[in-house]
């Protein structure tokens, strides 16, 4: 990492973002930090932003994927199964206690490309079924947490492969101050004014009370997302159970809400490649009836995507529909980041699986978000749809219609 100081003074008022905005700490709060193991640096500036907040306690746990893929290619299949209980119990009491999350992601997008699938999609619905009342937790909003990015080398040769490592290092970490506001004098003012446009699309879209969206792209997506009754339109900011304002995705640029599980139908064709499981699903193209994925294809990576669809009866429908326009700062830097978190916020997209509680009235209560059409799932996974030529429509009750996005660009709001 470069001791040059502007990148220096960038990466404190990211680590100060992180904190302030991203899980908006208060006097007295608690945080646990996930990071990989080459986030170090960006880990201990969050560590002293954290307490220079106030915090009453920072917990930093380092993660290294090169671990997971020493299990798949030499692990027993008992390993691969084998997950303790207390791993789950300590995330549990942490939500408990009111911890906060702040998670770095800088995964290699093909770190798994050449283990077996079949092995990875075991330990993966394990891990998820072992996690799952704090995926609720956070889902629900219990606690505050954010995700953001950390440029690594093995992400960066994937997104920059003609460049030097250094340099691909150095070009990933601008994009990631750019897109995140870091590289301006005052980032949480920045992100204030954005936030409130956010604000201002999601009062407007749960006003309107639209049945369905009915999304076209030239790639050929045509198709028509039934809203669960009671869906709650979000996006940007979120405020948890404990009172605390803060922003979940760093960066965000989508607001989004959950479609009905049995009220979707026709095509949807990806714009993106879906980094997932370790490696890139892409050409994906999928059909749905009456909500169900009933035709799957993929040009590269097939396997996988039919795996994350068998996961269970939910992976198989939708639990989000997120609306981002083609001009948002991801999208405006030209560049396949191969990171979820990313390139989710340069393009509209939907998400097979759980769908978050917090987007249907009463969605706390499992039975009441299960008869709104809320859907359930091991698995949420994220992937892109959204073009420079996709347009939006939002359609009534009644069959009217009212135009949301034309050539991917926000008409209302």
């Amino acid at each position: 990492m470069t001791s040059n100081p502007d990148f220096e003074a960038k990466l404190a008022r990211y680590a100060d973002l992180l904190v302030r905005t991203g899980v908006n700490l208060p006097q007295g709060g608690k945080v646990r930090v996930n990071a990989p193991v080459e986030a170090a640096s960006l880990a201990r500036l969050v560590a002293r932003a954290a307490y220079r907040a106030g915090a009453a306690d920072v917990r930093v746990v380092y993660g290294d994927a090169s671990l997971d893929l020493s299990l798949y290619e030499d692990g027993s299949d008992e390993a691969v199964d084998f997950l303790p209980e207390w791993v789950a119990e300590q995330s549990e009491r942490l939500v408990a206690d009111g911890y906060a999350f702040i998670s770095l992601t800088g995964e290699d997008p093909t770190l798994l490309a050449g283990v077996d699938q079949g092995r990875v999609a075991r330990r993966s619905k394990a891990m998820a079924a072992a996690m799952r009342n704090v995926s609720r937790a956070t889902g629900g909003m219990e606690v505050n947490w954010t995700v953001a990015a950390m440029s690594t080398p093995a992400w960066a040769r994937a997104v920059y492969p003609d460049l030097p490592e250094a340099e691909a290092v150095a070009r990933l970490w601008d994009d990631i101050f750019a897109v995140c506001r870091a590289d301006l004098p005052d980032p949480g003012a920045a992100w204030e004014g954005h936030l409130d446009r956010l604000e201002r699309l999601t009062a407007l879209l749960n006003e309107r009370r639209f049945a369905a969206l009915h999304l076209r792209s030239e790639l050929g997506t045509d198709l028509t997302v039934g809203l669960a009754d009671g869906h709650i339109w979000q996006g940007g900011a979120e405020t948890a159970k404990t009172g605390v304002r803060g922003v979940p995705n760093l960066p965000t640029d989508e607001v989004f809400t959950a479609p009905h599980r049995e009220r979707v139908d026709g095509v949807a064709v990806a714009s993106k490649p879906l980094s997932v499981r370790g490696q890139l699903v892409e050409g994906i193209r999928v059909r749905f009836e009456v909500g169900r994925a009933v035709e799957i294809s993929a040009e590269k990576g097939e396997d996988t995507l039919r795996r994350l669809i068998e996961t269970d009866e939910g992976a198989a429908r939708l639990g989000e529909i997120a609306l981002v326009p083609a001009s948002a700062p991801v999208a405006q830097r030209g560049t396949l980041f191969l990171n979820t978190l990313l390139d989710e916020n340069a393009a509209s997209h939907i998400a097979l699986g759980r769908c978050y509680p917090t987007n249907v009235q009463n969605g706390e209560n499992p039975e009441a978000l299960i008869a709104a059409g809320g859907n359930d799932s091991l698995i949420h996974v994220d992937w892109m749809i959204g073009t420079p030529g996709t347009d939006v429509d939002g359609v009534r009750e009644d069959g009217m219609r009212e135009a949301l996005m034309r050539g991917g660009e926000w008409v209302v709001g």
